[in-house]
């Protein structure tokens, strides 16, 4: 499962504010504000539609288990 730094990260590396990703993702500001700074337990729905936005601007999350948890850019659809 991908991980709130890893969120963080992504975004970063795409140069996206929240808004953005939410923007992409169709979810609210206030739901990517909470997952990233980890404040609820956030719907797997919502982790599932980020992810989803991220991974389609070309980003593929690095799982702890490989060398430790990343995310790297692959590839650009935007």
């Amino acid at each position: 499962m991908v991980t709130a730094a890893q969120i963080r990260a992504a975004r970063a590396l795409l140069g996206w504010s929240q808004q953005e990703l939410a923007d992409k993702a169709i979810v609210s500001v206030n739901a990517i504000n909470r997952l990233e700074r980890e404040q609820v337990d956030s719907k797997m729905s919502t982790f599932s539609a980020v992810e989803r936005a991220l991974q389609r601007a070309g980003v593929e999350f690095i799982p702890a288990a490989e060398k430790g948890e990343g995310v790297r850019f692959v590839r650009a659809d935007r």
